[in-house]
């Protein structure tokens, strides 16, 4: 077991107390967040930097810092592909998703599914988020300290406490202004604690171009794998292609993203956060891959997992560090800074977000004569609550032991029927309420017979682990067994690609929801509230003569809906449906006119 030297331990605390200090640095300045659009939206007036920094590290979580190194030392380059997914899973939430909720003038994502469909549409779409972030926050809490306390002996729930009460701290006093900031410094943390292992890990066995060739020498350096088979754990397919479903799920229609892309000034500035997003993904993929080839050059084939220093390929990460970084007090610390960043930053978007669909989508639109002043102050409750409740869950994850691989296999499990029903909505004018609520319950019910039946099937087999990857390399149990002969029937099912489970499961929902549509009386064009269908028919199918694409509500595009003076449904700050009209006015700004709310939208897409 390896130990923390002082310096270490300071370098730690001062990662706590800087991050518990610019959430109090927002509390008590500038807006002071009062109203709940300070608190849940920084007032609509960040740039385009910290927004994209901000994207960046929600999800790139301390277990996909642990769980990235660890895939590369143990399978190959392979994994690196995933970043072809990356340019169109940025780039249709910029052109496409982004437009659309924006221009909406929204606060929660699910929002636009009463506007598009109806409310029970909405609060099913939010109590399926919930249920989906609450048993993330758990696992992304407890599984990077129960690592290092598996490495260094540093104390199992001190870490939990300490991470979690300060997460909360900051998220509860300084809203979505801090969280964005904290994440920001999270992000240069992250990426300085990588390159100190990198740096110092390749000079110690060689050089870069030393431990290439070992990497090559031990066929860890993958080449491009165009077998099509959807079994197959990573080829280019399963990565490049079901990736960009993964994408979306997590960049286009999740509310901790969609929040981060609302609170921009501008919805151009929201757009480019997109596009900075991209190399930030790339580096710290790249980041990833280095270490696990570093690691390959250090322990080749004979790992601390195989000698029984380690028992878990995740805890093989934080052990490499302490072995390289051994001699050299402060940088060990430097990396599990790096760690604890990713969790924290994860974390509060889980709070913020959380508050804000709690907010808006459950209890605003049975108390649509609450004060501002009360509102915020409820909203700071809940994201305390929540803060609560994840310690309670990260204490639920200690219990289930190596079923933690199961509870983070839940989130991709949600995420794909979500973004069925947000692109069910917005692609398809036709496609009914019914359709929706039924396409969902169909793709959360194919989610988890897939993923439950994966992992039940392979269970006896399964390697335990003490952590789990990330949503970014979210593996089965079938990661760990390799099938001799390509599996029939139900089993063919069970051992689909994780990478192909969002496309899977977003692709029944659209399915679903269009034959019951259309069975149950498909909605008419003049019924659809303008600007909440996406003009992708109209795009694709422009060959069509008129009469055929007025049948098939995809006749008017989005930005004819909104130029016109037409009567516009927009969300009120109580989250109340109310009738405004459209007046000149700067894009995406909102202005009071005789009392009734004006949204200004922007003329062209």
């Amino acid at each position: 077991m390896k130990h923390f030297s002082a310096v270490d331990y300071v370098i730690f605390a001062v990662l706590l107390v800087a991050s518990a200090g610019i959430g109090l640095y927002y509390a008590f300045s500038g807006g002071r967040q009062r109203t709940t659009q300070e608190f849940l939206l920084a007032d609509r007036s960040m740039s385009c930097l910290p927004v994209s920094l901000s994207l960046l590290a929600t999800f790139q979580s301390a277990v996909a810092i642990l769980g990235a190194p660890s895939e590369i030392y143990a399978n190959g380059t392979q994994y690196w592909f995933l970043g072809c997914s990356y340019f169109l899973g940025l780039l249709i939430p910029a052109h496409i998703f982004i437009p659309v909720f924006y221009r909406l003038r929204l606060t929660s994502a699910y929002q636009y599914l009463e506007l598009r469909f109806n409310k029970t549409v909405r609060i099913c779409g939010t109590v399926t988020f919930i249920f989906q972030m609450v048993v993330y926050m758990g696992v992304v809490l407890y599984a990077p300290a129960l690592a290092l306390n598996a490495v260094t002996g540093f104390d199992l729930w001190g870490a939990v406490l300490a991470m979690g009460l300060v997460c909360t701290l900051y998220t509860t006093l300084g809203g979505l202004k801090a969280v964005i900031w904290t994440d920001v410094f999270q992000t240069v943390v992250m990426f300085a604690g990588q390159l100190a292992v990198i740096v110092v890990g390749a000079h110690q066995a060689g050089g870069i171009s030393e431990v290439w060739r070992r990497a090559q020498n031990g066929s860890r350096i993958a080449g491009l794998d165009l077998n099509p088979d959807p079994l197959e754990r990573h080829t280019f397919w399963t990565l490049g292609v079901g990736g960009i479903f993964l994408m979306l799920a997590l960049y286009g229609v999740n509310q901790a993203q969609v929040q981060r892309y609302l609170s921009s000034r501008t919805e151009k500035e929201a757009i480019m956060s997109c596009y900075v997003v991209f190399p930030c993904q790339q580096i710290v993929l790249t980041l990833g891959c280095l270490m696990g080839l570093v690691m390959f050059a250090r322990y080749g084939e004979d790992s601390p997992l195989d000698k029984g220093y380690v028992s878990s390929n995740d805890q093989m990460v934080l052990y490499f560090v302490m072995d390289v970084l051994q001699d050299l007090p402060g940088l060990p610390g430097l990396f599990v800074a790096c760690l604890f960043s990713g969790a924290l930053s994860t974390i509060s978007s889980a709070f913020n977000s959380l508050a804000t669909v709690t907010m808006e989508d459950l209890i605003k639109p049975h108390f649509p004569a609450m004060t501002e002043t009360r509102a915020t102050l409820l909203s700071k409750g809940l994201a305390l609550a929540y803060g609560l409740v994840c310690l309670a869950m990260a204490y639920i994850a200690s219990l289930m032991g190596s079923v933690l691989q199961a509870a983070l296999s839940i989130f991709g499990m949600v995420g794909g029927p979500l973004l069925g029903l947000f692109c069910l909505g917005m692609f398809f004018p036709w496609a009914n309420s019914v359709g929706a609520v039924s396409g969902l319950l169909a793709g959360l019910v194919m989610a988890f017979w897939v993923g439950i039946g994966s992992f039940v099937s392979r269970f006896p087999a399964a390697v335990p682990s003490t952590t789990a990857p990330d949503v970014g390399n979210l593996t089965t149990v079938a990661s760990f067994v390799k099938a001799k002969t390509r599996p029939t029937g139900l089993n063919a099912l069970y051992s689909l690609s994780y990478m192909w489970y969002s496309a899977h499961n977003s692709t029944t929902v659209v399915v679903v929801g269009l034959i019951v549509s259309l069975l149950t009386g498909p909605m008419k064009e003049k019924d659809v509230t303008p600007g909440t269908v996406y003009p992708i028919l109209g795009n694709l199918l422009f060959f069509l003569p008129e009469r055929y694409k007025e049948k098939l509500c995809c006749v008017t595009p989005l930005e004819d809906k909104v130029q016109g003076c037409i009567r516009l449904h927009a969300i009120d700050n109580n989250g109340v449906l109310c009738l405004a009209e459209d007046n000149e006015g700067e894009d995406g700004e909102q202005k009071e006119t005789k009392g009734e709310t004006q949204a200004v939208q922007e003329t062209t897409l």
